[in-house]
């Protein structure tokens, strides 16, 4: 009985001592190592050229000092302006979200990478109890090592075991030994160099770089997104005001005509006209009011708001927007191309994946050579009795010699070599490719901004005449020198150069914005709002 209890005693300390060392860390204590290594990598490879690195750490991690924290639960209501709209997508946007989790996710997969040339420690605990018709034991057992990979190519291996056997029944002994193995294989030809063993380590610091980038050039667009949605929706509202006016504006006009036909001074086909048109006026009203209300719901889910959030938009922005002073540029496009070939992240990315291309060729062309490592191994056991920590060196096992791979079957790695130079022939075209769409954005982009700038000028000179025929009109349908025909057309003209302005007006703004994008020059700050236009125009010119 006595016997059993110590066993069971015994077996209980191991089964505790495994479950602590196997348990050192806790889960939270893993997240926080990760999330620590992560974002000291992002911190040391953002450049101030990548812009000011804020609003850039996911969501269940301690914010940047200069983030937008917003409360999650927190549900705006009323009046919000366009900063506040920027504002509220850059803290809660699932896109936004989605961007910020992926340069967290290159970055962490660079952990894995660099870890690959560190000591890799391991260590087993096993024991057990066992029993045949003659005797009972237990035993204990562990190993505790570790593996290295060096720049070189050289692997390196250590480790050291011990075991311990009691006997429990017969005469009682107990052994306890332990063994120190060791081993090295150094490559002299294929994977020796620094080169080929680091490249996927190279890759990964460089994608950590890419990534970077493309996040920066998404936060462009995405404060451009945000502008470009947020003036859509408040022209809708403008086309609503613009129809509910013109709206009114027939019915007097109806109620106007009806008096007059009942009286005989208007013939009564005029009169049926103008209410025609009045309800025509009704419908498109109508159908404008559904068409911004839906538009205004896709803008809410587009801020992460809940879509029945009671937000109106800030419609006094166009008017800001219309005291602008809007000119065509006053500067050569060759030289908003060339600031853009300078400063574009995403085509230094380009650029600099020819750079990896080449690399892969030298990786791959590595491959085609013979492997012939040196390879060394030690094995040394302790004395004999219980004296474990006495390791018998003179008397271990030494084993020293080569490895020679004959490169006799290379059919795999002579494809995927030169796999490997088509690649690097894609890249180069593609880079060139690159050049040129960047070349295509910026022209593109000044054309439409000289055409946004022309045709609200145009618009604003329609608007003008539009107004003045309709005044005109309307005196001389109360003279009875034009027809209600006449007026109805004028009032058509009206609405519509009314629409056409503000839509000119809004294309101008989103224009100009979307140049500076297209150029790489517009600026994201802390807030998510972007740098006033006229730092912009001075930072370029």
């Amino acid at each position: 009985m006595e016997k059993k209890r110590k066993i069971w005693l015994l077996l209980s300390l191991m089964a505790v001592l495994m479950l602590l060392l196997s348990g050192c860390r806790t889960q939270q204590e893993y997240k926080e190592q990760a999330d620590e290594e992560t974002y000291t990598i992002l911190d040391q490879k953002w450049q101030p050229k990548h812009g000011i690195k804020v609003n850039y750490r996911i969501s269940d991690v301690a914010p940047d000092p200069n983030s937008i924290i917003l409360d999650p639960n927190w549900v705006p209501s009323g009046k919000i302006n366009l900063a506040e709209a920027v504002k509220i997508a850059t803290a809660r946007s699932r896109d936004y979200q989605s961007r910020k989790e992926s340069l967290y996710g290159t970055a962490l997969d660079l952990t894995l990478r660099r870890h690959d040339f560190v000591a890799q420690w391991f260590g087993t605990i096993d024991g057990g109890y066992t029993r045949d018709e003659s005797d009972e034991a237990v035993r204990a057992g562990g190993d505790l090592g570790f593996d290295q990979l060096l720049a070189d190519g050289t692997q390196i291996s250590a480790a050291i075991a011990t075991d311990w056997l009691r006997y429990l029944t017969g005469d009682p002994d107990t052994s306890l030994a332990s063994v120190l193995s060791a081993s090295i294989s150094k490559p002299l030809l294929r994977g020796s160099t620094k080169e080929v063993v680091q490249e996927n380590l190279t890759q990964a610091e460089r994608n950590v770089l890419y990534a970077i980038r493309s996040f920066s050039r998404f936060r462009k667009e995405f404060v451009v997104s945000i502008v470009n949605d947020y003036l859509r929706t408040l022209q809708l509202l403008d086309q609503v005001e613009n129809a509910q006016s013109n709206y009114i504006s027939l019915q007097a006009s109806y109620e106007e005509a009806a008096l007059k036909a009942q009286a005989g001074k208007l013939p009564r086909f005029e009169a049926d006209q103008t209410k025609q048109q009045m309800l025509q006026a009704g419908d498109n009203l109508a159908r404008s009011q559904r068409q911004y209300q839906q538009i205004l719901d896709s803008f809410k889910l587009t801020l992460a708001v809940p879509v029945d959030a009671n937000i109106i938009l800030d419609s006094s922005v166009l008017e800001e927007i219309a005291l602008m002073e809007i000119t065509e540029p006053n500067f050569i496009v060759t030289e908003a191309v060339n600031t853009a070939l300078k400063t574009r992240l995403d085509l230094a990315t380009a650029y600099d994946k020819v750079d990896d291309a080449q690399r892969k060729v030298a990786v791959t062309a590595d491959a085609l050579r013979a492997r012939l490592d040196l390879v060394a191994s030690a094995r040394v056991d302790s004395t004999e009795d219980t004296e474990w920590t006495r390791l018998r060196f003179h008397d271990g096992s030494y084993d020293v010699g080569m490895v020679l791979d004959l490169p006799l079957d290379k059919l795999r790695e002579r494809n995927v070599y030169r796999k490997s130079l088509i690649a690097y022939l894609q890249v180069q075209r593609d880079y060139a490719l690159a050049a040129d769409h960047v070349k295509l954005d910026v022209r593109n982009a000044y054309r439409g901004l000289i055409e946004a700038a022309q045709r609200h000028h145009i618009q604003k000179n329609s608007l003008e005449l539009a107004q003045e025929r309709v005044h005109s009109t309307t005196m001389l349908l109360q003279a009875g020198r034009a027809q209600a025909r006449d007026l109805l057309d004028s009032q058509d003209d009206l609405l519509a150069a009314q629409n056409e302005t503000t839509t000119t007006l809004v294309n101008y703004m989103l224009a100009k914005l979307n140049f500076y994008r297209d150029v790489g020059i517009l600026t994201v700050k802390p807030d998510g709002s972007w740098q006033s236009l006229e730092k912009i125009n001075e930072k370029l010119f």
